[in-house]
């Protein structure tokens, strides 16, 4: 039986208002992210109070979160690009390990 072979990397989860989305993935972007997840309309609760997902009318008002795989290089630059963005709005930046089976799918 074949081992399955896997790549380390890193998963951010960033979490921010829909209106700065075209901010956040030109972002990724720039720094060499391949591909993305956007999950939109979250509800939640944080240092802001509650938030409520499925707004009617506003999608930019409704927080999103954009899901990548990186390479660990690229987790430092990428949080330096979004550290003055998080100075003067709310979000948050989850990172975690994970492991992937084709790690040329994330540019690794």
């Amino acid at each position: 039986m074949s081992t399955i072979k896997l790549s380390p990397l890193k998963k951010l989860e960033i979490i921010l208002e829909g209106a700065h989305r075209e901010f956040a993935t030109a972002l990724l972007e720039r720094a060499g992210v391949t591909g993305y997840t956007i999950v939109g309309n979250l509800s939640g609760k944080g240092s802001h109070g509650f938030r409520e997902g499925h707004l009617m009318f506003n999608e930019d008002d409704a927080l999103i979160m954009i899901i990548a795989a990186v390479r660990e290089e690229l987790v430092a630059p990428l949080f330096e690009g979004f550290q003055p963005f998080f100075e003067t709005h709310s979000g948050v930046i989850f990172v975690s390990d994970i492991q992937v089976r084709r790690p040329v799918k994330f540019g690794a």
